[in-house]
């Protein structure tokens, strides 16, 4: 063990809760655990069910700047998360958040040079993160230039320069290709392997986890449920303990348990329908001058779900959004047909923000990147507003959607405290408020539990369906999550290339 080999670090806590400032129900509570140096715990619990406040107090962020109340005590080596900063290393749900300068170089060293570490092994530690988590780009290109996964990896290297004695992963992989997800997991593995540092990491889908894990710690008692006692303990043990002997319970809670999956929508009824958008020799460009995808020659349909998948870096994202008209081509077209354009042209970037809210709706693959209310409830009425909707109008779509995507217990809070399945479904939400005739998702069912996913599911498949009497809708899909096209009967549209 060398001089900067860090010291694996243990975990406590006692009665252990958290309450956002705007919530009146605690995100976690009653928890009482204690983790050994060098552990391996994989942390389990249905969407809301506190994990994410979980780790974030451990990592030394809530409190201070972050308005709310606490009780009972947690500790890392016997003292407050607070006192130790550097100690934990935590990589959040979303990337972006972390970014923090513009060069990946810089931005891998960041946490290094918070911590004082000497500028001679600032570097050496900066390459060697980048190499094990599989990320070949210059130390000088721009971070602005790198897909959602890429930007995920960038923050683990970040986090793994720091040689933190515990290390948290709040769902690592979410935005990776399958590929993309084991080369993730085996890099922290040779970084635990390496330094013997304590592990705790969330995910919703597991069995990428396993392998790597000792220990599954399940939450269970979510704000979303009404429970007044907040989150508590529902599980302990190896994995085979937990996931053999309750796994059933455990599913019907939410958790992911490899073999129990969730239930699938049926089947479209119907062949799919008119064309809504069409592209021709489609090129798309992140930075203007860098196409990154194309050409792409297809044709979207209502009725039907166009899936878009490939590796992190080739271009679904980008692609996603220039589908969508927040983005213009590097080349070719995007042309709407004249149903869907109704008079306002054939070109969506062309089209006024009022005029995209009920022709294509988009949700982004960051939540916090659509979030623009002080409340889950004014961030609803967002878009049916801007339409100048009746408030009779207004209020009756809103509450129907709060209960649809079972928000209501949430509605006057602020959508940045909601974990992040949560803020996932309130921007799906946000998004058929205005019942646009295309929807462009990307990764629409990122952090949810098992039974999250299939709600959500199920109302990709109405909008594709047309229940209760509405239209057909368009949907364009930008998942990792084979399990979601499958159950949707999309049609698969592969980018090639990407460097993840």
């Amino acid at each position: 063990m060398t001089a900067t080999t860090p010291v694996p670090a243990a975990v406590s806590a006692r009665g252990w809760g958290w309450r956002y400032a705007s919530r009146l129900r605690w995100a976690a509570r009653g928890i009482d655990l204690d983790i050994a140096p060098g552990e391996r715990v994989l942390l389990l619990g249905g969407s809301g069910s506190g994990k994410s406040t979980l780790l974030h107090a451990l990592a030394g962020v809530l409190g201070g700047d972050e308005e709310g109340q606490h009780e009972g005590a947690l500790r890392i080596d016997g003292a407050p998360p607070q006192e130790v900063r550097g100690r934990a290393g935590l990589v959040q749900q979303d990337p972006d958040a972390q970014a923090v300068l513009a060069r990946v170089g810089d931005d891998v060293a960041f946490g290094c040079e918070n911590l004082g570490v000497p500028r001679d092994e600032i570097w050496p530690r900066v390459r060697e993160a980048l190499d094990l988590v599989g990320l070949d780009v210059p130390l000088d290109h721009h971070t602005n230039a790198l897909s959602g996964g890429q930007k995920q990896r960038i923050a683990l290297a970040g986090a793994l320069a720091m040689r933190p004695g515990l290390l948290l992963l709040d769902e690592p992989t979410a935005n990776l290709d399958p590929e993309g997800a084991v080369s993730v997991r085996d890099a922290v593995g040779r970084i635990l392997d390496r330094t013997g540092a304590t592990l705790v990491v969330v995910e919703h889908r597991i069995d990428v986890w396993l392998p790597l894990v000792d220990r599954i710690v399940v939450l269970g008692g979510s704000g979303e449920s009404g429970r007044e006692d907040g989150s508590a303990i529902l599980a302990d043990g190896t994995p085979d303990e937990v996931l053999g002997q309750r796994g059933a319970e455990l599913a019907a809670q939410g958790v992911w348990v490899p073999g129990i999956p969730p239930r699938h929508p049926a089947p479209p009824a119907r062949e799919p329908g008119e064309a809504l958008l069409e592209t021709r020799g489609l090129e798309v460009a992140r930075v203007t001058g860098r196409p990154v995808a194309g050409p792409v020659d297809e044709v979207v349909r209502a009725g039907e779900v166009l899936g878009v998948i490939g590796p992190n870096g080739a271009g679904k994202s980008t692609l996603g959004r220039t589908l969508a008209g927040l983005l213009p081509p590097a080349a070719g077209v995007v042309e709407a047909t004249a149903r869907l354009a109704d008079g306002a042209g054939p070109a969506p970037i062309r089209w006024s923000s009022r005029q995209l809210l009920t022709r294509i709706g988009t949700v982004l693959q960051s939540p916090d990147h659509q979030l623009l209310a002080r409340t889950v409830r004014r961030e609803l009425e967002v878009g049916p507003r801007a339409l100048k909707l009746p408030e009779r109008e207004i209020a009756s779509r809103v509450d129907e959607l709060l209960e649809r995507l079972r928000l209501a217990s949430l509605a006057e809070s602020n959508p940045h405290t909601l974990s992040g399945g949560e803020k996932r479904r309130l921007t799906v939400a946000a998004m058929l408020a205005t019942r646009p005739r295309v929807v462009v998702l990307d990764e629409p069912t990122f952090g949810q539990d098992a039974r999250t996913w299939a709600e959500l599911v199920d109302i990709i498949a109405s909008l594709r369906d047309g229940r209760d009497g509405s239209e057909a809708s368009a949907v364009v899909a930008i998942t990792h999550d084979q399990d979601v096209l499958e159950a949707l009967h999309a049609r698969v549209l592969r980018l090639p290339g990407g460097r993840g």
